[in-house]
Order: C-alpha cells, then sequence, then structure tokens
C-alpha cells in the first residue's frame, strides 16, 4: 500500500512519502468516505468492570494500527474488499467515567444516533470491554420489527445477573439482551452454574461447547439451527485458543482455531441477515502484535463476509 496525503496539504507536499491515514486498513479520504462506504468501523475504548487482566481500552487502537498493515487484497475472493465496499473509521467514542450504568446509557444513546446515521451502512464496533455490547443489541432490537438472534463467539456465557456489584459487567452482557432478543453462544468453555441454570431456563438461550467443534462441523449445523433470519454478531476475542490470542483478559484452554472459525462466519452471512456486529475483549500485550494483527485481519474478514455477494458478482 502506498503513502496518502494527509486531508490539508498544499497541494505542493501530496506526494511526500507521508504515513498511512490512521484509519481501518489506512484508507485515505476517498476509499473511506463516509458518503460512499458500505462499511462504518465505531471504536469504543471502554473499560470499567474487567475482573482479571486489563487493557481493553487500549483494543480499538491496536486494532486499527495493526490493520493499516493487513494486505488488501484477499484471496478467497480475489479482490480487495476494503476498497470495493468502502471502509469509514468515526472518532473513538469516550463514554462517562462515572460507572458502569451511566456509560452504557450513554453508550446506548451515541450508539442508537450512529445507528440511524450509518442507515444500510454495517456498523462494526471494536472495544474495549464486552459489556458495550449490551447497550448496541438494545439499540439494534429497537430498530427491527423481527426479533434478533445474537450470534456470540465467546469462550464464557457471560449469563451472571450481575458481577461484582454491577449489572452492566462484561459477565452480564448477555443476561442484560435476552428479554430482548435470543443469545447463541459458540465456543463456550468457562461458566459459572449460575449461568448454566439461566441458559437451561431461557429458551431463548443455546449454549455450543468449544470440545464439541473439534469432533467434527455438526455444531455449525446446530448454530445455524439457533439463528434468527436477522443476527447481530459479536465477538469476544477470547472465544480463539489461547495460543493465537493470549492478549485477552480472561483466556481459556481450548477454543476455536482460524480457518474453521472462518468457514463458519461465511456461512453465517450468506444464510442470514447480519445486521451488525462488534469484536470486543483484545487486551494489547506490548511486544506481542500476533494477536493485535489477527484481529484486525478478523475484523477485514467480517466485513467482506457481510460483502461477499458484491464480491463474487
Amino acid at each position: 500500500m502506498g503513502p496518502s496525503a494527509p486531508p490539508g496539504l498544499p497541494p505542493e507536499l501530496a506526494d511526500l512519502p507521508w504515513e498511512l491515514p490512521y484509519s481501518f486498513l489506512g484508507l485515505d479520504e476517498v476509499g473511506g468516505a463516509f458518503e460512499s462506504s458500505a462499511g462504518v468501523i465505531l471504536p469504543v475504548p471502554y473499560e470499567s468492570t474487567t475482573s482479571w487482566g486489563s487493557g481493553t481500552r487500549r483494543g480499538p487502537r491496536a486494532i486499527i494500527e495493526s490493520s493499516r498493515h493487513v494486505e488488501l487484497h484477499d484471496q478467497e475472493f480475489d479482490c480487495e474488499p476494503g476498497s470495493v465496499v468502502g471502509v469509514h473509521t468515526l472518532p473513538s467514542l469516550e463514554l462517562t467515567r462515572a460507572g458502569p450504568e451511566p456509560a452504557m446509557k450513554e453508550l446506548g444513546r451515541a450508539y442508537g444516533r450512529v445507528a440511524d446515521a450509518c442507515g444500510d451502512r454495517f456498523l462494526v464496533m471494536l472495544g474495549g470491554e464486552h459489556s458495550i455490547s449490551s447497550p448496541a443489541v438494545l439499540a439494534q432490537a429497537t430498530r427491527h420489527e423481527e426479533r434478533l438472534t445474537v450470534l456470540q463467539m465467546d469462550a464464557h456465557a457471560d449469563l451472571r445477573g450481575e458481577f461484582e456489584g454491577t449489572r452492566d459487567s462484561h459477565a452480564s452482557a448477555m443476561t442484560r439482551v435476552l428479554e430482548r432478543a435470543d443469545v447463541c453462544a459458540v465456543g463456550v468453555r468457562g461458566v459459572s452454574q449460575e449461568e448454566i441454570d439461566v441458559s437451561r431456563a431461557s429458551s431463548g438461550s443455546t449454549l455450543i461447547w468449544a470440545d464439541d467443534m473439534w469432533e467434527d462441523d455438526t455444531w455449525m449445523d446446530r448454530a445455524l439451527d439457533a439463528l434468527g433470519p436477522k443476527v447481530y454478531l459479536t465477538f469476544d476475542v477470547d472465544y480463539f485458543d489461547p495460543s493465537l490470542v493470549p492478549s485477552t483478559g480472561t483466556p481459556e484452554p481450548g477454543g476455536g482455531d482460524w480457518y474453521r472459525t472462518l468457514r463458519f462466519l461465511k456461512r453465517v452471512f450468506a444464510e442470514r441477515d447480519v445486521i451488525a456486529a462488534d469484536v470486543v475483549e483484545l487486551a494489547p500485550t506490548p511486544g506481542l502484535h500476533a494477536p493485535d494483527f489477527l484481529v484486525a485481519k478478523l475484523v477485514y474478514k467480517i466485513i467482506s463476509y457481510r460483502f461477499q455477494r458484491r464480491l463474487t458478482e
């Protein structure tokens, strides 16, 4: 990828070797213009209720920084999906530090306004801790008459009633949405008895255990059967085996691998209407860049799968 002149420079300086724009994939003003982009990135560097390792507030920046060095050509589609569909990067939302409850209320209002402004564009929120998913799902639920299904790629069920004194914890993210949306969690391998009880008591909760994913691919059919026509994708990166993504607050042994995960996501986007997504819980490790790059590539693949029909026409 070649250099791109920062906006506002005099024309006589435009050909100097400027760094790539600080935007997802390093797209310039043309490739990343809001008006012409089909994808939109919303960074939300929020961290308040992490219960073990910290650092998720640095996740969105690490994802965007790494994405600027991702090669744009995708051999699966034999094109540069980012350039074809266009991806606009919004500034980061800086939420109040008055506590989890006011922060989540503020995010719910802000996300709703962003979603309205995006219209039919595909909105991908980058976290930050997993608590930010609840306001986003609830905001999307108000915009659709049909009941949503949340596809939750995650090592944990996040079905606690509250955790460490707050109902707005990352460990309660899916509890907050169960009344308004069904939830299918894939890759689960670290749960409490409370969460098992909540899942069993709710007809809208499905758990796909990580160890079931290694026998064959029938788990993909079970997960797809649990998804309604309209899906919100929330991807907690601790879904992956920690050998791939150790940079997360609560890693669990086992978990998803790269190509099996991509095969599943491609099917989901082909067979369901995925209306929006988020990718959360990356806690960058200084000096260890591979996990940041993997998550940036994951976001790129998610956007590519969302527009796979356009890319293959």
